[in-house]
């Protein structure tokens, strides 16, 4: 089919689907096989920004009686996949007419797309550059949200969200940590948003290593060039979750509910100084580990330090430090990040590491060259480091290292002691 024949193609379409659009005083609706189509916004703020920055359009679907219909019996009602065309751009048309209508000029509009009807509209969905050149409305303003669906058609389906960037839209992928939305998609896709599954958080609200698995989520997809939205904000705890999470976007019923008022949504304002002085207060009543460590451990380290620089044995300059409760293990380093002397574990916790991880426990003239506490310590020498707790490699247990790098005998060494973070 010819660039010209597909453009009619697309505009026929536009001309079959607008008479199915009614406008009110409150705004468009649409009709579809009896039932009444209607725009609902939800708000969602940027936590830096304090303030909305776009609002994801959902249907909400009315009977004659004006009953409200459940939007999956709605989307259960097409029996063909052109009838799931059908349906998906007629929403996206009322959503656009409405959202063109208000006074708000800047911010985005989230327009969902099931990646089923992606892969079985023809012209990769040439209609919605149809549909944005009618309405006038800037495409930069459309974040396109690919529903977490199954589709049988990658390729179709990244062509589809390529040409959805080259219309000037912005992409993202929704429900991301659940079924199909993992980091291929992402690799596959390479959105601008990602919306993380609410159920991410759910296990974030109830569990403190998933809370860790959030952070570490957020952290992932910002090195990969996505800005992060965490929806399904229910309450002051998952907002705080949120905040310390760093994720960009959130949305939520603890923000506002989705509503029908267009207008009235645009005008919603949220808390947030409030609960960022929350943030800040609970952060400032923590202390500070590394300074409530360095404070504790840092006399007994830089002793053994001493000791060494004395010309001390390794084992006898580092028996107090090693032998702490807390500690559970000392080891030297040189500057190529290779251990120069057996490790020193602490007696009283020999019998309590895991018998499971025992193939990690000798370390023998290990290379920590790539760890993170090495580097800073020879980044800055004769400069106590300590680290933030992290996963160890010689016994799968969190643990905060202590290290300080010296001259002794005209070399580098590096004096390393792990303590456990419980």
């Amino acid at each position: 089919m010819s660039k010209q024949a597909s453009n009619s193609s697309m505009g026929q379409e536009l001309e079959l689907l607008t008479p199915m659009l009614d406008h009110h005083p409150y705004g468009w609706s649409a009709s579809f096989q009896g039932l009444t189509l209607r725009t609902a916004l939800q708000p969602i703020f940027s936590i830096s920004h304090k303030r909305i920055v776009g609002y994801e359009a959902l249907i909400r679907a009315f009977d004659n009686d004006n009953a409200s219909v459940l939007p999956m019996h709605l989307f259960q009602l097409p029996a063909s996949d052109p009838e799931n065309v059908l349906l998906d751009r007629l929403c996206r048309y009322l959503h656009v007419q409405n959202f063109a209508s208000l006074t708000d000029e800047v911010n985005w509009l989230f327009l969902n797309v099931s990646p089923r009807v992606v892969a079985t509209g023809k012209q990769r969905d040439s209609f919605f550059g149809q549909l944005l050149q009618r309405t006038g409305f800037p495409p930069h303003r459309i974040v396109v949200e690919i529903v977490e669906q199954p589709t049988d058609d990658a390729e179709l389906l990244r062509e589809t969200v390529n040409y959805y960037k080259e219309l000037g839209c912005l992409t993202a992928i929704d429900d991301f940590g659940a079924g199909h939305s993992n980091f291929e998609r992402i690799w596959n896709l390479a959105p601008d948003i990602v919306k993380l599954d609410r159920q991410i958080l759910t296990r974030a609200t109830d569990d403190k290593r998933a809370r860790q698995i959030l952070n570490g989520i957020v952290s992932l997809l910002h090195q990969s060039g996505c800005l992060v939205l965490l929806e399904g904000v229910e309450t002051r705890e998952q907002a705080m979750i949120a905040i310390d999470g760093g994720v960009d976007f959130v949305q939520g019923f603890f923000f506002q509910r989705p509503g029908l008022e267009l207008e009235e949504v645009i005008k919603t304002v949220s808390d947030f100084d409030s609960l960022l002085s929350d943030y800040k207060i609970s952060n400032q009543a923590q202390l500070d580990p590394t300074h409530e460590i360095t404070s504790f451990f840092g006399r007994l380290f830089m002793s053994s330090v001493s000791s060494l620089r004395e010309g001390m044995y390794f084992d006898a300059a580092c028996h107090d430090l090693s032998n702490h409760p807390t500690v559970s293990r000392c080891y030297l380093i040189n500057e190529l990040g290779v251990q120069i002397e057996d490790t020193l574990t602490s007696e009283k916790l020999v019998d309590a590491f895991d018998p499971r991880f025992r193939p990690l426990e000798n370390t023998s003239n290990a290379d920590w060259f790539r760890q993170h506490y090495l580097r800073q310590a020879l980044n800055q020498p004769e400069q106590l480091q300590v680290t933030p707790p992290y996963l160890s490699v010689t016994g799968a247990y969190m643990c905060v290292t202590l290290s300080f790098a010296f001259h002794l005998n005209d070399e580098i060494k590096v004096l390393c002691c792990d303590i456990l973070a419980r």
